[in-house]
């Protein structure tokens, strides 16, 4: 049989208590940077997705400015930039 002196116990108990510390402290650290770094990519994909949205407004607004111009009108065209209103003048007007 294996004894287990008080010392032997006393030491290993600490070394236990002191690693779970030290797992727990880089477990910690490894998880905020996880989280970090998957909430910036959440924040990109976001800004993307405005940003192409709003491509395809502008695009619109382009073709609807050429018609407008086309036609041979001299009206103002009004788009929607980021959800506000921009007047386009007609350069004939």
């Amino acid at each position: 049989m294996l004894a287990l002196t008080f010392e032997t116990a006393r030491d290993s108990g600490l070394a236990i208590a002191a690693g779970a510390v030290v797992i727990a402290v880089v477990l910690a650290w490894l998880i905020n940077t996880i989280v970090a770094k998957l909430l910036a990519v959440a924040v990109l994909a976001l800004l993307a997705l405005v940003v192409w949205t709003q491509r395809v407004d502008v695009a619109a607004c382009a073709d609807r400015v050429g018609a407008t111009l086309a036609a041979g009108a001299v009206d103002d065209t009004t788009c929607t930039f980021f959800g506000r209103d921009v007047t386009v003048s007609s350069p004939r007007g």
